[in-house]
């Protein structure tokens, strides 16, 4: 297998508008499928998108025997059933994140992928970007001293009640959507899980879903804080302190594809009037196309998987430890 021949499941907005076409740039990707449950809406967006085949099915896609791996970016409630129905279908699997509604969804997925030797991936583009490889070395080689915190925002405003974040039952809410970076860049900075979890939460008094969850994740050594919220001014931002430096993340989750992107890292001086900082730009890189070669790699190659079926199990137990905290308030 020369490249890895890729399938979408699902005309969502989010793999349009950014994913197909960051794969059908990245090395050794094909997008030869798209499928959905109308199939008018799939021809339109194969046209669309120079995509060879549609199909009016997700089961259509999976007998496809021309299509080596899926990419899912169904709503999150569906994402437990159609990754296992990709493993006992033999294909590969690339997932957007949160992998399930729970942890225990998505051990199950992950033993699905397992049983049928399957690679399972879930879709946290960011942490393969450039600007996040170099603050991950960064902090591992001590150039900021010990990590001591972290603090994360990642805000947008959306109240249009049809939407699937403001749906409980399709796993909306601000945490799951948005939350689940803060708390997955933090337990990557540390390099391990929490110990001690604190938190609060608003609720929408009539989607029931969290608009705004702040938390605090006590690390061996040190916290991290995070708010996410879906009824806020846009905005995001990642800072990291250390004991000899801190680090600042310009735009830490949805970097552009199309300009360069910034790191600062500010360590001595006479602060805080006149901090010497380095400024770290990186040239333009897309997120989504790095992220289909590492996907590919893994399948290809047998490398490592960038964000394996552990990891996304343990991110979602932070996540539920969060909600068990908020609600014990």
């Amino acid at each position: 297998m020369s490249s890895l021949r890729i399938g979408v499941m699902s005309t969502a907005h989010i793999g349009i508008r950014l994913v197909i076409p960051a794969m059908q740039q990245a090395a050794r990707c094909e997008v030869v499928a798209i499928a959905s449950r109308d199939a008018e809406r799939a021809r339109a967006a194969a046209a669309a998108s120079g995509i060879p085949r549609a199909h009016g099915s997700y089961e259509a896609l999976l007998a496809d025997d021309g299509v080596d791996a899926v990419y899912i970016p169904l709503p999150n409630h569906l994402h437990a059933e159609w990754v296992i129905a990709a493993a006992e279908a033999g294909k590969h699997v690339l997932c957007e994140k949160p992998l399930g509604l729970s942890s225990v969804e998505a051990r199950e997925m992950a033993d699905a992928c397992r049983n049928a030797d399957v690679i399972l991936m879930e879709a946290f583009m960011y942490r393969l970007h450039p600007s996040w490889v170099a603050v991950r070395e960064m902090v591992a080689s001590g150039r900021i001293g010990s990590l001591v915190a972290v603090q994360s925002w990642f805000s947008f405003f959306n109240d249009d009640p049809e939407n699937i974040r403001n749906i409980a039952a399709y796993g909306g809410g601000a945490l799951l959507d948005i939350g689940c970076y803060c708390i997955n860049q933090s337990r990557m900075l540390f390099g391990s899980e929490p110990v001690e979890v604190s938190a609060a939460q608003i609720r929408d008094p009539y989607s029931g879903v969290d608009i705004l969850t702040s938390g605090l994740l006590e690390f061996e050594g040190g916290v991290a804080t995070f708010t996410c919220c879906i009824r806020c001014e846009s905005d995001q931002g990642v800072d990291v302190y250390g004991t000899e430096g801190r680090i600042s993340v310009e735009i830490p989750f949805n970097i552009p594809a199309d300009r360069p992107t910034r790191v600062f890292l500010t360590a001595g001086g006479e602060l805080p009037t006149d901090p010497p900082t380095e400024t770290l730009t990186f040239d333009p890189a897309d997120k989504y196309a790095i992220q289909a070669e590492a996907f590919a790699a893994a399948v290809l190659d047998g490398a490592d998987v960038p964000v394996p079926p552990a990891d996304s199990v343990a991110n979602l137990e932070v996540i539920e430890r969060v909600i068990a905290a908020a609600r014990r308030r």
